[in-house]
């Protein structure tokens, strides 16, 4: 692995400015980008590790503060180790952020972070990849859904509401999709049930999607978040692998 620059830098947007963290290799050459959304907790230092995780291994990474409609990250104060008792409280002071979030309104700055990525010169020529956890496997998927000829991998893990029954569910969007996904769904996941999994995978095989969706066995929606209770170690390997695999494949 080679060391890592992380940076935080501004991305104006139409609807005023995105903040984010952006992690790369520290040798100056641009390499592959890759598109990281994070879960509802949002931009926080968990997460910027990983980023450095993925640019250590030849990536330039964005991850942006999707919610900076509402305030730049953190959107509220957040305990260094979130624990089970503080977590209905912290969620609820996060909902009018999460609701200010429509889908609309994600699709339009996923064109503007892809844009930057594009133009920056940290970054190859060509797709981008993208990965996204809880709430974030859905930004995932309807990126991925919305700009097939932008994106050539992506990933979700321990998605949240992929494949409901409303009319703008983001598996809705699977018959546009070109490029390979992936999704690692948590059992243990009250915001993506057996049923919104076989919905999803039933969209991906029909529409013809380079696929692969699998259910990992005793995990927790949040299984990735080290810094949460929901944390599974195993789980958390489980997904490195799966994700390299994908984006090595496509990319390198």
């Amino acid at each position: 692995m080679t060391s890592v620059h992380g940076s935080l830098v501004d991305i104006p947007t139409p609807d005023g400015t995105a903040d984010a963290y952006l992690a790369h290799p520290d040798d100056g050459a641009p390499h592959p980008a890759v598109l990281f959304y994070m879960d509802g907790f949002g931009l926080r230092p968990h997460l910027k590790s990983m980023a450095d995780r993925l640019a250590a291994v030849g990536y330039t990474v964005l991850v942006p503060n999707v919610f900076y409609r509402y305030s730049p990250a953190p959107v509220v104060d957040l305990p260094d180790f979130i624990n089970p008792a503080e977590r209905p409280e912290i969620i609820q002071a996060l909902r009018p952020a999460a609701e200010a979030l429509t889908p609309e309104a994600a699709m339009r700055d996923a064109a503007v972070y892809l844009d930057w990525l594009s133009a920056s010169a940290l970054t190859t020529d060509g797709p981008a990849g993208v990965t996204g956890y809880c709430m974030g496997a859905g930004l995932a998927l309807r990126t991925v859904g919305t700009y097939p000829d932008r994106i050539a991998a992506a990933a979700g893990f321990h998605g949240a509401y992929l494949a409901t029954e409303a009319p703008n569910s983001p598996h809705l969007l699977a018959e546009h999709i070109t490029a390979e996904v992936y999704f690692g769904h948590a059992d243990q996941d009250s915001t993506n049930p057996a049923e919104q999994i076989d919905r999803l995978e039933k969209a991906l095989t029909e529409a013809g999607v380079r696929h692969r969706t699998e259910t990992y066995e005793g995990a927790h929606h949040g299984f990735t978040q080290a810094d949460t209770a929901m944390y599974g170690a195993e789980a958390t390997e489980r997904h490195w692998e799966a994700l390299l695999d994908l984006l090595n494949r496509t990319f390198q």
